[in-house]
C-alpha cells in the first residue's frame, strides 16, 4: 500500500506541474483538488523537500521540484518504452487507446473506421477527444492524434502523412441570387462570410495566385465560428461565402446546394498526418489503427 501511495503521488506531482495547478491535474485524474494537493503533501513530506512554491495566486515549481520534474519523467519515459516492448509480440489490438481529433473531420471520416477497429477487435477501448485546439500529445497522454495542417511542432513525435484536403469557396444559391457572384477576392469585403477562428484568432483564407503562390487573405468575419460542421450549416443557410474542406461541402457542391467561386483562386491542399510519441511506435494498437487509416486514405476513403 505504501509503495502504491508513493507511485499516486510521483503521478500527482507530474500531471500538476506539467498543467501549472492543482485544479488543472485534479480534473486530468478525476480527483478532487485536496485530494491530489493531500498526495503531492505526502510525497513532499517523504522527501524532506519542497517541490511547488504555492502562493494564492500561482503556483510554480521550485529548483528541487524542476530537478525531480526531470527524473520523473525520464523513469516515465522508460516505463512507456517497457510497455511498447512487453506488448510488441501481441499481434492484435488492445488495451486503451486515447486519441485526438480535429472536431468535424475527425466525426465525419475518422470516428467511423475506430468504431469499426474497436468492433472487430473487443479487448482495445477508446478514449477520444475532438478539438481544434493544440493538443500536446506527450504533457497529455495522447496516444494518437489527427492533425491538418503543416506540422511545425513535430518534436518527439512520429508522423505520416495520411492525406490532403483542397480548400474551396462557395456560398448557397439563395444568398448568390440576391448577390453579386464576386470575381475578385477583393471584391468579398462587400459581402458577408462566414470565418473559423482558433485561439480567439480569425482563421486566414488560403488563396492561390496567378503565379502559383500561395497568399493568405483575411475575409470580412460577418460570422466567426470555432467549428466546421457551424460554419457548414451557416452557409448552407444562405449567410454568405466561407471557404471549406472539399470533403465537406463536395456533396452539396453536387446537389447544388451551394455553389463554388473563385475557382481560379482555389486549389490549396491541407496535409493531414497522424502523429504519435515516438516513444510508444511499437504498441500495436497505434500501429494497427495507423495502417488502418493509411490505407483507408489509399483508397479515397478519406478525402
Amino acid at each position: 500500500m505504501r509503495r502504491k501511495d508513493h507511485f499516486g503521488g510521483i503521478t500527482a506531482f507530474v500531471i500538476t506541474a506539467q498543467l501549472g495547478s492543482f485544479t488543472a491535474a485534479a480534473e486530468r485524474l478525476g480527483l478532487t483538488k485536496s485530494a491530489v494537493g493531500k498526495s503531492v503533501g505526502r510525497l513532499e513530506d517523504r522527501l524532506g523537500l519542497k517541490l511547488f512554491q504555492r502562493s494564492t495566486r500561482s503556483l510554480s515549481l521550485t529548483p528541487d521540484g524542476e530537478a525531480f520534474l526531470i527524473s520523473c519523467q525520464s523513469a516515465i519515459d522508460i516505463l512507456e518504452q517497457a510497455e511498447a516492448v512487453l506488448t510488441s509480440h501481441i499481434s492484435h489490438p488492445s488495451g486503451r487507446l486515447r486519441i485526438d481529433l480535429p472536431a468535424a473531420f475527425g466525426r465525419q471520416r475518422i470516428l467511423p473506421a475506430l468504431l469499426k477497429v474497436a468492433s472487430d477487435y473487443p479487448e482495445l477501448s477508446l478514449t477520444v477527444s475532438f478539438s481544434e485546439r493544440f493538443v500536446d500529445l506527450i504533457e497529455e497522454g495522447i496516444d494518437l492524434a489527427i492533425r491538418i495542417g503543416e506540422l511545425s511542432d513535430s518534436s518527439g513525435l512520429i508522423a505520416r502523412r495520411l492525406t490532403t484536403q483542397k480548400l474551396v469557396i462557395c456560398a448557397a444559391p439563395n444568398y448568390l441570387y440576391f448577390n453579386d457572384e464576386p470575381n475578385t477576392p477583393e471584391e468579398l469585403s462587400q459581402h458577408q462570410c462566414i470565418v473559423g477562428f482558433r485561439r480567439d484568432q480569425p482563421i486566414s483564407w488560403l488563396l492561390k495566385e496567378k503565379n502559383g503562390k500561395i497568399k493568405r487573405y483575411a475575409p470580412p468575419a460577418t460570422y466567426e465560428f470555432a467549428d466546421g460542421d457551424a460554419m457548414l450549416t451557416a452557409v448552407l443557410a444562405g449567410c454568405g461565402f466561407a471557404q471549406l474542406p472539399l470533403w465537406m461541402v463536395g456533396k452539396y457542391l453536387k446537389s447544388e446546394e451551394l455553389k463554388e467561386v473563385l475557382q481560379e483562386y482555389s486549389g490549396i491542399e491541407i496535409p493531414i498526418s497522424a502523429l504519435w510519441p515516438q516513444n510508444r511506435q511499437l504498441l500495436p494498437k497505434i500501429r494497427y489503427v495507423v495502417d488502418t487509416l493509411v490505407e483507408m486514405a489509399g483508397n479515397g476513403l478519406l478525402d
